[in-house]
């Protein structure tokens, strides 16, 4: 088996596993099952960000969420209790629209794909200097990111103090 065919089948995996995996976040009635099947599609995310050879993203991706925000989940989830008796089925109208919006997005998405004409690849391998991604995460200007990194900042600090809130009533 060639290099290109190994990556073409371990790409293959990975996104079976993506699909799958997001399939069962969002089916399973079990919340707990739910935040694990998630954390299942944020570590094949950084596989196939590794797999691009871009492992500054695939390192944020273990990093942040697959490490950061599926710990705050489940600490969210088993620091809450739910009364079972104030859990209740979702309707079938609620339930039809939710395919239906699902069905819609999937058919756009599949349309977009089949009527955008693809350019060749100008894809190049290998790592970026940490000097140009340091100035794109720290610049002001058009495609630089301050803005985004203070709100993810902010959205962490909010998650830890809701964290410790939530800990503190019990």
């Amino acid at each position: 088996m060639s290099t290109a065919e190994l990556q073409e089948t371990v790409f293959f995996i990975l996104a079976t596993v993506i699909v799958v995996c997001s399939i069962l976040t969002v089916t399973t009635n079990r919340i707990l099952r739910s935040a694990t099947y998630l954390l299942f599609v944020l570590f094949a995310t950084a596989g196939i960000y590794f797999q691009l050879e871009y492992s500054f993203l695939g390192a944020v991706q273990l990093t942040i969420y697959a490490g950061g925000i599926i710990i705050l989940y489940v600490f969210s989830i088993l620091l809450t209790t739910t009364d079972k008796s104030k859990v209740s089925r979702l309707k079938n109208s609620k339930m039809f629209a939710g395919l239906i919006t699902a069905l819609a997005g999937a058919a756009i998405c599949v349309y977009i794909t089949l009527m955008h004409s693809f350019g060749p690849s100008r894809f190049v391998g290998g790592e970026i200097n940490q000097k140009v991604i340091g100035t794109a995460l720290m610049g002001t200007e058009k495609y630089q990111y301050l803005l985004p990194f203070e709100v993810i900042s902010v959205l962490l600090l909010t998650c830890i103090i809701g964290g410790i809130m939530i800990a503190r009533k019990r």
